[in-house]
């Protein structure tokens, strides 16, 4: 049978070799024929991973020669993904790598390295940040960021920074703000990355997220973020760090889903003007989720007690079982809420509940409640599941995820729960393993 992809011409074969999943699968296109040996290389990404190869030094001549091909054949990179090991003594690599591809019509850069020590990091050349004007996505994983006169890409909308350290705290702010429409940023923070103060100013940001990854060096001693925020079009807000203070420097009208989950203080300098404005911007949520660390300070601070999240339709919140018998209170903070997901968690105080007090959203909105629980057999839990199925009048859904194995003596247990009276006709009782 006569080959007819191979009459192809090479531009059309590209594209084809553009749709297999890796750049390994597609280099395994050269043992077709003498045709097809160099095609692989006019693809227009690039994705390699270091580990794959016999040892570094290998990996870096094969990066060096298809750079030297590219150059040759002015070939366009639209996509480079690069995961580098390397050890402390091997030489430094992406400098003249992405000096090149910044002169291209580079989308997408994904750049991340594994474990080194700080002095061994890999220094980010200048280039990247006001050459590469065509860039859409960018992600740094583990590298340094040096001082720059100046930042400027201006189609970036997705930035991932992860585990980096930068000069000091201007670069990574003078990083984001010369990012005139970016949509999409996500900082994973290391301890010792010179940045105490975050500043995000955006006015086209409309999706961040601040975490805290584990250092490489365990042994420095994790300190607190202060976030300062100014960007009116966020929607999304996700804080998984251990955040001291934050402050909220523009109206934040169009936000409508918060994720709080490290620990949470609004101590340490925030004055009552601060934690006011900041309560304030985030009333207009639809979807919240908090940790047991970010509950008090949040749902229960002096400055919160006036507030009424009345667009609050899904919450899920951790919460020890000692204190279950606020929420009630805390539901009474969220007259609309449609959807309620409680995590509970062990505590070494006496558990005692109460509950009497029934808010207006279990009278007119509530329809799906999930309790997250390993202590099957506790009475407060079946306190609790009575207290939504006997006052829950729309109830739809009452779920039980249990969080560990089911033991014979919690059978019973399980059944009672599966066996209680609703108030809601329509309401359906589950009980979901793991």
């Amino acid at each position: 049978m006569a080959d007819m992809i191979s009459k192809l011409p090479d531009s059309l074969i590209s594209q084809i070799l553009l749709f297999l999943p890796t750049t390994k699968e597609a280099v395994r296109t050269s043992v077709l024929s003498t045709r097809w040996k160099s095609l692989w290389l006019l693809i227009p990404k690039l994705d390699l991973d270091s580990s794959k190869f016999p040892d570094y030094n290998a990996f870096v001549s094969f990066m060096d020669k298809f750079i030297d091909f590219s150059r040759e054949h002015k070939s366009c990179l639209h996509k480079l993904k690069l995961s580098i090991h390397k050890g402390e003594s091997d030489q430094c690599c992406v400098t003249p790598w992405i000096d090149f591809v910044a002169t291209t019509k580079l989308e997408h850069l994904d750049v991340e390295f594994g474990p080194v020590k700080l002095e061994c990091l890999e220094v980010m050349p200048l280039s990247l940040f006001f050459v590469c004007d065509t860039l859409l996505y960018l992600r740094l994983h583990r590298v340094f960021l040096g001082k720059s006169e100046s930042v400027s890409l201006p189609c970036l909308k997705k930035m991932r920074l992860e585990h980096n350290v930068y000069a000091n705290e201007a670069v990574l702010e003078s990083l984001i703000s010369g990012c005139p429409v970016l949509e999409d940023l996500e900082i994973v923070r290391r301890v010792d990355d010179n940045v105490d103060v975050l500043r995000v100013r955006s006015q086209t940001l409309t999706s961040l997220s601040i975490a805290h990854g584990f250092n490489d060096d365990e042994e420095i001693e994790y300190e607190c973020l202060r976030v300062l925020i100014d960007a009116h079009r966020l929607m999304y807000l996700n804080l998984d760090d251990d955040v001291a203070e934050v402050a909220i420097l523009s109206n934040l009208d169009s936000l409508t889903k918060v994720n709080i989950l490290g620990d949470f203080y609004m101590v340490n300098g925030a004055d009552e003007v601060d934690l006011r404005d900041f309560f304030t911007s985030i009333l207009g949520v639809r979807d919240m989720k908090i940790s047991n660390d970010a509950y008090e300070p949040i749902m229960f601070h002096p400055m919160s007690e006036s507030l009424q999240f009345c667009n609050l339709s899904c919450l899920e919140v951790e919460i020890y079982l000692c204190n279950l018998e606020e929420v009630p209170q805390l539901l009474k903070r969220c007259p609309n809420l449609k959807s309620l997901i409680l995590d509970l968690l062990s505590s070494s105080r006496a558990e005692q509940t109460r509950l009497s007090f029934v808010p207006r959203c279990l009278l007119s909105s509530l329809e799906f409640v999930q309790i997250k629980s390993i202590f099957y057999g506790n009475p407060v839990i079946m306190e609790l599941a009575r207290y939504f199925a006997e006052n829950s009048v729309i109830l739809k859904r009452l779920v039980f995820r249990l969080k560990g194995s089911v033991e014979e003596d919690n059978i019973l247990v399980l059944r009672d729960l599966l066996a209680l009276p609703t108030r809601s006709s329509i309401c359906k009782i589950e009980a979901c393993r793991p």
